[in-house]
């Protein structure tokens, strides 16, 4: 008998897409997913939304902050869940700690507890690779931790705090920038932008340089790599024994994204010129990010809003917003093979002009990118 799960956040982006593996490779029998947002409201894309119909897949609207909420939300008719995997979280840069504190740190604890209490075979905590120094070296799981996000400040403190947890069976994934279908945070941004100087007909010049290193890891690849650290072999998963102690596993392609990769790849989409400010401007943006940032905003918000409108988009929620947690030159290199050691295999392992393209394609088709904006 496949086995029955819990999916929290399982809305959002990842947790669509992980959703979406699962039912489509026939993986589990039951599948709850838990989340605030409606899949109704969420943008979903038509193999989305085919996923969700699925008769397998139980939708439950809950704040899972709330112990309350969470209790019964991880209660089924007879029996508990098998695996619950926790793709739950404020995922925007640039909130107050306060926010943080609540839709990361205090939702991780309440719901990993309460998995502890029931006994979960298996907890799997979504947390990011910010979690580590930044460092033109790739991060291993054993590198220094030294979080450069706020976000990934309160992502640590979860982790910090699960391992105080009696009998939780956990695992923690840090993954790299996750991109593919459904992507408004990762790469998105860049090829927003990429579309605004091509309406612009300007050359699209970013800060920094183009060896910034941007370590990527696509959605398909963690919605197996979750499935693969939680599940048993004979469930098509990787385990081969139980969680006995706390495992951490980094998810990261083989693409060594950098700045000037993603540039070529914009240039080809759009028929733009990419390239990179000089020295002055570059020192002056580390002298004065604050008023960097809101030029660089300022830049392309209006424009992209221009943009939808004149193809008829009246509401989306994509963005070129970058904040200014992201705007600063942070190397953010991760080094994703000690899952590989497991037996696990990317099969994405490349970024390439096609998936890029296939993201936005997807995002015309759901109505929230103006059409024709690629070559």
């Amino acid at each position: 008998m496949a086995p029955k799960i819990l999916v929290l956040g399982g809305v959002g982006f990842v947790g669509r897409n992980f959703v979406s593996y699962v039912i489509e490779n026939d993986l589990a029998d039951y599948v709850r997913v838990a989340d605030k947002v409606l899949p109704a409201t969420a943008y979903l894309s038509e193999r989305c939304k085919k996923v969700f119909e699925d008769s397998r897949v139980d939708f439950k609207q809950a704040n899972l902050a709330s112990a309350a909420s969470v209790e019964r939300i991880f209660t089924l008719e007879s029996g508990e869940f098998d695996y619950v995997f926790n793709c739950a979280a404020e995922t925007k840069y640039g909130q107050s700690e306060e926010v943080y504190e609540e839709k990361v740190y205090l939702l991780s604890v309440t719901v990993a507890k309460e998995a502890a209490k029931r006994n979960v075979k298996c907890f799997v905590e979504m947390s990011t690779a910010q979690v580590y120094e930044s460092d033109k070296k790739p991060s291993t799981e054993a590198s220094k931790l030294k979080p450069w996000t706020l976000l990934a400040k309160y992502k640590l403190r979860a982790e910090e705090e699960l391992r105080t947890i009696p009998g939780l069976n956990y695992v923690v994934v840090r993954p790299s920038i996750i991109y593919g279908p459904g992507d408004q945070l990762g790469i998105t941004p860049r090829l927003i932008m990429g579309a605004v100087y091509k309406n612009l007909k300007e050359e699209m010049k970013l800060l920094w340089s183009k060896d910034l290193r941007i370590h990527t890891v696509h959605v398909y690849d963690v919605s197996r790599a979750l499935w693969f650290i939680a599940a048993t072999k004979e469930e098509n998963g990787g385990r081969s024994g139980p969680v006995k102690v706390k495992e951490v596993y980094n998810l990261c392609d083989k693409n060594d994204t950098d700045q000037g990769k993603v540039n070529e790849f914009i240039k080809k989409i759009f028929g733009i010129e990419t390239g990179f400010q000089g020295t002055a401007i570059n020192l002056y943006a580390k002298l004065n990010l604050e008023a960097v940032t809101e030029d660089v905003n300022d830049t392309h918000l209006q424009p992209w809003s221009d943009l939808c409108k004149a193809g008829g988009i009246l509401n989306t929620p994509l963005t070129p917003y970058l904040d200014k947690e992201l705007l600063k030159e942070h190397p953010f290199a991760v080094d994703g093979s000690k899952i590989e050691s497991e037996g696990f295999v990317y099969e994405v392992p490349q970024m390439t002009l096609d998936g890029l393209k296939n993201v936005i394609s997807e995002f015309v088709d759901i109505g929230i990118w103006p059409p024709n904006t690629m070559l």
